[in-house]
């Protein structure tokens, strides 16, 4: 990599122009660039939900399960910079589909839609869930205008399925459960 990022600001983004991995530039508001933004800001969400206290007996595991996605993350990141080019495998989301299994295995059976909450950690979670919704957008919205792999609107999608699932367990794991919606025009059980 060498001294490729000893200068942070060069100034060159000053006109609403941004370069691409391949030396190209395009508007700073142009659809790659938003999709792109949406997975940086989900990779720093993530980093948040790590920082936050986890329940001892799954803190070990999902530490680890959030900087493998980390860094799966910051390969989608330069997928999406580079036009053309993949980074992103399809074993990379077939380890979703893994832990997906894994999680969801011990949880109990949804009758109810959830609310985000529960503890902090679950709660960010589901920030985590909703901005991995949104880069899922970006991302299938930039496929409609510019080709892209599979790989990239595939691993979103698992994703925000996993941070759901993830949720659920934080709060499971600290002893709590997850919040009900509660239907205001249905008649509630005495």
């Amino acid at each position: 990599m060498g001294n490729r990022l000893s200068k942070i600001a060069t100034r060159t983004g000053d006109a609403g122009m941004t370069g691409l991995g391949d030396g190209s530039r395009v508007e700073k508001d142009h659809l790659r660039i938003c999709a792109m933004g949406d997975v940086d800001e989900l990779n720093s969400q993530i980093g948040v939900l790590m920082t936050e206290e986890l329940p001892p007996s799954i803190a070990s595991d999902l530490q680890a399960l959030l900087l493998r996605v980390q860094h799966d993350l910051f390969d989608l990141g330069g997928e999406l910079c580079i036009p053309n080019y993949t980074l992103l495998k399809i074993e990379q989301v077939e380890q979703l589909d893994t832990w997906l299994a894994h999680y969801n295995a011990n949880l109990p059976p949804l009758k109810e839609f959830i609310l985000p909450g529960g503890t902090r950690a679950a709660a960010q979670a589901h920030v985590c869930r909703t901005v991995c919704r949104r880069a899922e957008r970006s991302i299938v919205k930039l496929g409609w205008v510019d080709p892209i792999a599979d790989s990239p609107r595939q691993y979103v999608n698992r994703l925000s399925d996993l941070l759901f699932v993830i949720a659920r367990v934080l709060n499971q794991a600290a002893g709590g459960q997850d919040v009900l919606w509660k239907n205001q025009n249905k008649p509630q059980d005495s």
